[in-house]
């Protein structure tokens, strides 16, 4: 094929085709040919009388040369800019590059930045967390309390806020623990991950509830203030079911801190037992902590008018299959399922459990409350009363 068409066919000018073609590139005005020559505008001397053309820069790395003139530029007195200038880079590019490779003495020593830099570009490189040391043992730490590599990842900035050296991403934890070869935590995925998986697995749809007898308030029709979750003091709730429905756990969440509830169902989920126990839960609460409660159309949330009556707080309903609705809450179950897994029967786990497992929630950091617990959210909520 002809270098014009094909030029044409990938968006090039005919020109270039003609310059990739023969194997040349162009950088920064100057063509660079396979065997090494670089040809260009004429040659500029630099103040170290070092012709232009055999510094600049002809690639996305640093080269000896302009290592050597970037030392010459230093102690010359020569600001970064300058240096930057004269060598066709960003400034920034020789800012990284002088304050990466300082010695203990702050001199910049170019043949030892020049090893260095080729030292550090060796792949594959050893996770962070391959070495045992005090970030290894943290991360080990915090994912058997079950906090997710993001919210480990943030969390090492509010208890090491000065520590550099306690910092991992959350993608160096995810491959630590998906690589053995990359940390060498595999042996704690299993429990680490609320899955268990290293894929997602597809959403079901939901289902339509029964609507009740008495009248429902749509979610259509809470107030603002409730949605935006401006104002404390306003819940939403679900049920997580146990094997062939024969047994429940309660769960609330407060919108605006993300405390969790939970309420104990170990033989019944009847509309009758549901209510009484989300009534005793909400007893325990300040009044103003006592605002609204969002629920799905299910069943076990029939007697919603005596609740109401009981406690002062209405009950919105959020549209059949809509549990986005309700996104605290969801969260949370999924959360749950890892103390409380799917087919299991959950009337084995009495109430202190429940408290336990509440309790370790509400000490877990989240992204969405700036790395904070909704413990310590709700302290401060109950402190300004």
């Amino acid at each position: 094929m002809h270098h014009a068409v094909a030029a044409r066919r990938v968006g090039v000018s005919p020109a270039t085709g003609r310059y990739w073609k023969r194997g040349i590139r162009r950088s920064h005005g100057r063509r660079i040919y396979p065997d090494g020559r670089v040809t260009g505008p004429p040659a500029q001397r630099t103040g170290r009388n070092r012709p232009m053309d055999q510094v600049v820069g002809t690639g996305r790395l640093l080269s000896l040369q302009e290592r050597l003139v970037i030392a010459d530029g230093l102690r010359a007195g020569d600001s970064m800019r300058s240096i930057a200038t004269e060598l066709g880079r960003a400034p920034s590019t020789i800012t990284r590059e002088v304050a990466a490779h300082r010695d203990g003495q702050g001199r910049y020593r170019p043949h030892v930045a020049h090893r260095q830099a080729g030292i550090g570009r060796a792949r594959p490189k050893e996770s962070k967390l391959a070495p045992p040391g005090p970030l290894r043992a943290y991360v080990i730490d915090a994912l058997a309390r079950k906090l997710s590599p993001e919210q480990i990842s943030n969390r090492l900035k509010v208890d090491h806020p000065d520590d550099e050296s306690m910092r991992v991403s959350h993608e160096t934890i995810y491959q630590a623990l998906y690589f053995q070869a990359r940390g060498g935590l595999k042996r704690e995925v299993q429990t680490a991950l609320r899955t268990g998986r290293a894929v997602r697995k597809p959403q079901a749809r939901g289902v339509r509830r029964p609507r009740f007898a008495d009248p429902m308030i749509m979610i259509s029709d809470r107030p603002a203030c409730i949605a935006d979750r401006a104002v404390p003091g306003h819940w939403e709730g679900d049920l997580i079911i146990g094997k062939n429905s024969g047994s429940a756990i309660g769960t609330l969440v407060e919108r605006t801190t993300r405390y969790v509830m939970l309420l104990h169902l170990p033989d019944t989920h009847d509309a009758v037992t549901v209510r009484d126990q989300l009534v005793r839960a909400m007893n325990t609460l300040p009044q103003h902590l006592r605002g609204s409660l969002t629920w799905d159309q299910g069943a076990e949330l029939a007697a919603h008018a005596s609740f109401t009556m009981a406690t002062d707080m209405p009950v919105y309903f959020c549209d059949p299959a809509s549990p986005w609705q309700r996104g605290s809450n969801e969260n949370t179950n999924g959360l749950l399922r890892q103390y409380f897994p799917k087919g299991t029967d959950l009337s084995v786990h009495g109430p202190a459990e429940l408290e336990y497992v509440a309790h370790e929630l509400n000490a877990r950091p989240r992204k969405t409350l700036d790395w904070a617990t909704p413990a310590e959210r709700l302290r401060d909520l109950l402190q300004d009363t």
